[in-house]
């Protein structure tokens, strides 16, 4: 498989278009719970196009978008260089470059599986404050997909030689507690995308196991792809559901 840092070089741009958002209630967990507040230095690890540095923004003094691939981070400089609470840190959940014990609350959008964790670790809890917080974010798939989703799943299993491996690495709760540590509680909200068809192509080809085109699954893959919109569509436009999941704790070494 390719090396994480690198999966998402080529897509960058689908990634800022097509995926979803954190709901508010979620960041309203975040700011009841785990200490976001307009004095709280936030740093978002593997930031990616900055979905979940824009809410943090509205709420913090300070947000660190930590993120290692190139393209993904000038995407999120993009989107959201103009704030003035916004720093873009070219670093890894591994090696963040940020100073000890300088922020408030770790949060981690889609991307914990990615991390070395014990690695990870050991820098969560070199920049954390005394008293600081880590929580995770996750888009998934509801328990009960429905149609669209069952058919969607049958089509990337068809076609993503990876769907599978990589799907099954994360939100696994053991990796989750690990990083976080014992104290660890869950939430979670619903949270969906009404998308057109290419709203839905996008969405796909964001995935990092999407075959790209060149590939010969390619091909095969929009052409079910288009199938599976005609079959579910309403109005034009097909509601893809999500339940977002936030895994979160106090950020405090070991006993």
């Amino acid at each position: 498989m390719m090396r994480p840092t690198e999966r998402f070089s080529s897509r960058a741009g689908d990634y800022a278009r097509y995926r979803p958002g954190y709901p508010p209630v979620a960041i309203d967990l975040l700011a009841a719970r785990c200490g976001l507040s307009a004095t709280a230095v936030v740093a978002d690890i593997g930031a990616g196009t900055g979905l979940l540095t824009e809410p943090l923004l509205e709420r913090a003094a300070q947000v660190f978008a930590v993120e290692p691939n190139e393209r993904m981070r000038a995407a999120a400089e993009a989107r959201l260089g103009g704030r003035a609470r916004f720093r873009s840190v070219n670093g890894t959940a591994e090696a963040t470059t940020l100073e000890p014990a300088s922020v408030d609350l770790i949060v981690v959008g889609q991307a914990l599986h990615w991390f070395d964790l014990p690695r990870a670790r050991r820098e969560a809890l070199r920049i954390i404050r005394a008293g600081g917080y880590g929580a995770l974010l996750w888009n998934e798939r509801p328990a009960d997909p429905g149609p669209f989703l069952g058919d969607y799943e049958a089509l990337l299993l068809r076609h993503a030689a990876e769907y599978a491996q990589v799907v099954a690495r994360r939100a696994q709760e053991a990796s989750m507690r690990e990083f976080l540590g014992g104290a660890m509680e869950r939430a979670a909200f619903p949270n969906h995308q009404s998308l057109d068809f290419e709203g839905l192509r996008g969405r796909l080809l964001s995935s990092s196991y999407a075959p790209e085109q060149g590939s010969p699954q390619y091909q095969p893959m929009l052409a079910e792809l288009a199938e599976v919109f005609r079959r579910h569509a309403r109005g034009g436009q097909v509601v893809f559901p999500y339940q977002t999941l936030v895994y979160f704790a106090p950020l405090t070494p070991a006993a």
